[in-house]
């Protein structure tokens, strides 16, 4: 993946829900400390508040953005509506770029990853998981600036070790992308990384049978477990659903929506661990 260097131009985007203009500013001048040129997005306000603007133009905005002369594309943050415009993008067509998002966006690094981009999987600056969280921020930046290969924590569920490429992000719009015209499985052999926020555990057990029953964990080789943020207690859920499956599991890893959140890269290739409790980039 390409790394950033103090003095490139990045681009925010809003491909999801309007961010609060004071939590916005403080995020970008995070990134101007880090020596970026920062874009800020320009979508117009539209009919439904849940989304920064209509999905054509939180597409053409996105769009816009990747397109300019930019090294590196932030998503301000997410909440629901990116799903809406995955149709709207000419994905083949967008040139390399560094990509930055998570949450809701978790549809568009699976749009990204399939035509082989790369991303960053890491909180957003316009998000109280960036602005208030500077073990987040060094984080993120230490993977875009530094080029961080390897991550050591969490607890073992299942032993084993797997090699693959990083897919995943939020459960829920990973279910909700299923039978869509767009959709398609992880890659053979695929390191599943995955969160969620909000979801009670029956919700989430929900969540993973869908999955389940529509293929989407038949080529996956190892799974990595971030953060279940209000979801209550959900380790007999995911032991239920993710044990059997017969690949490696490491949990409690500390991506997602947590505090001191590890950004992590997906669309690349990487080794999981358990034992060594690790994930490093291969």
């Amino acid at each position: 993946m390409t790394l950033l260097s103090r003095g490139d131009r990045v681009a925010l985007v809003s491909p999801a829900g309007p961010a609060l203009p004071s939590r916005l500013a403080a995020g970008v001048e995070v990134l101007r400390s880090w020596g970026l040129e920062v874009t800020t997005p320009v979508v117009a306000p539209w009919s439904l508040p849940y989304l920064a603007g209509s999905d054509q133009a939180r597409a053409d905005e996105f769009v816009a953005g990747w397109c300019s002369d930019v090294a590196a594309v932030f998503c301000v943050r997410g909440g629901y509506g990116c799903l809406r415009m995955t149709d709207l993008v000419p994905w083949k067509d967008l040139p390399a770029r560094v990509f930055v998002g998570s949450s809701d966006v978790t549809v568009l690094h699976t749009e990204l990853n399939a035509v082989g981009q790369p991303t960053v999987f890491g909180p957003m600056p316009g998000t109280a998981d960036f602005v208030d969280d500077p073990l987040a921020q060094r984080r993120l930046r230490a993977v875009l600036f530094d080029g961080v290969r390897s991550w050591t924590a969490g607890t073992p569920v299942v032993a084993g070790r797997a090699r693959g490429v990083l897919t995943g992000g939020n459960v829920a719009l990973l279910a909700a992308s299923v039978g869509g015209p767009r959709w398609s499985p992880p890659q053979p052999g695929a390191i599943a990384v995955l969160e969620d926020i909000g979801e009670e555990a029956y919700r989430l057990d929900r969540l993973l049978t869908q999955l389940l029953r529509a293929g989407w964990f038949a080529p996956v080789s190892g799974i990595v477990l971030g953060s279940w943020t209000d979801c209550g207690d959900v380790s007999a859920v995911l032991a239920d659903r993710l044990a059997g499956l017969g690949v490696p599991v490491l949990g409690d890893f500390g991506f997602g929506h947590c505090a001191g959140s590890w950004s992590l890269p997906l669309g690349v290739a990487a080794e999981l661990d358990v034992a060594a409790r690790s994930l490093t980039l291969v």
